[in-house]
């Protein structure tokens, strides 16, 4: 995971970066970590802050339709004020947590068709210049893990992911966008769900779980959205029958009214934008004895999504960034 700039704003003989984040993928909440390596130019230059910027793939609808963009949902100094002598080399370390609703982008090392990436914005002499992007890989929280392996284990399916423009009515939602994991119904549910739409929105305690169903109409009745949300806490992973739980979930979701244990709170939830199909990613989720097994369906498929990951690394357009972070 590496990116390699020249600052462009300088000209030849500036400066230039080099971004290493630490192998692997983290966790919401978790600690990323890295070098950012400094080579010195042909000349003196001072160095007044370097930042790096995490940088997410974001869809939005609106009512002439849709369309993409990348927002910045988090910003943090990781050094500055100082020289950096003619050709000096000189490594900056760094490590912060992610924010806790960072969407996740791997399964068990599959990816999920997410984009998320981290910028170094180098400030030198009064100009500041913006790096590529470098890929960044989340793993799922053990709490998002358990639920998704449940879905599986219950015999739903994973269609695909995407990252919406817009909040989750009636939550704590902290950051501008939020994740939809679209689920194909299972056996049992399919003859009144179309597909079921998943949120995580975690937080230091624990994690809300918002589930939308898109129920399929009858000879005399139109389908309808159902909307449901619990929570979870963080502790509860290892001693939760999750399969149980999900199942709950979902016949409180198509027939309520349902008993809930303590730990869930119930309540109807719209969404902020509305709602639309994935971007094409194509996986599939299978359950086997070890859980949740995630994979690309098609070679047309795949290569679809590393068009268009490559694209989004390879060149973006700078002014559609929105910061949804703070400074540190």
């Amino acid at each position: 995971m590496v990116f390699k700039r020249l600052l462009g704003s300088l000209g030849v003989g500036g400066p230039s970066v080099d971004t290493v984040l630490d192998p692997g993928a983290v966790a919401p909440g978790g600690v990323l970590g890295g070098q950012v390596h400094l080579q010195g130019g042909e000349a003196d230059f001072t160095v007044e802050h370097i930042t790096l910027e995490l940088v997410a793939r974001v869809e939005a609808e609106h009512e002439d339709g849709e369309s993409e963009g990348t927002v910045v949902f988090h910003r943090h100094v990781v050094g500055g004020d100082f020289r950096l002598a003619e050709h000096e080399r000189r490594s900056v370390p760094f490590s912060f947590p992610l924010p806790w609703e960072t969407p996740i982008t791997e399964l068990y090392g599959q990816g999920l068709g997410i984009v998320l990436g981290v910028r170094t914005e180098l400030g030198v002499a009064g100009a500041r210049d913006k790096g590529d992007l470098d890929p960044l890989a989340v793993r799922p929280l053990p709490a998002q893990e358990a639920v998704l392996e449940a879905f599986g284990q219950l015999g739903f399916g994973f269609k695909s992911a995407d990252l919406e423009l817009g909040r989750v009515n009636g939550t704590g939602q902290q950051l501008p966008f939020y994740q939809e994991i679209e689920i194909t119904p299972s056996p049992k549910h399919a003859h009144r769900v179309n597909e079921i739409e998943l949120t995580f929105l975690a937080g230091p305690a624990g994690l809300e779980v918002v589930l939308e169903a898109d129920e399929r109409g009858g000879p005399f009745s139109e389908g309808r959205d159902l909307l449901a949300r619990f929570t979870v806490d963080h502790q509860a992973v290892g001693r939760v029958d999750w399969n149980a739980r999900v199942e709950e979930w979902i016949d409180g979701l198509l027939d309520r009214p349902v008993p809930y244990s303590s730990q869930d709170a119930y309540g109807d939830h719209g969404h902020g934008y509305g709602h639309r199909s994935g971007p094409g990613v194509g996986t599939a989720v299978a359950a086997g004895a070890a859980g949740l097994a995630v994979g690309v369906v098609g070679g047309m498929v795949a290569a679809e999504v590393v068009d268009e990951v490559g694209d989004f690394f390879e060149g973006d357009d700078e002014g559609g960034d929105e910061d949804g972070g703070d400074e540190g």
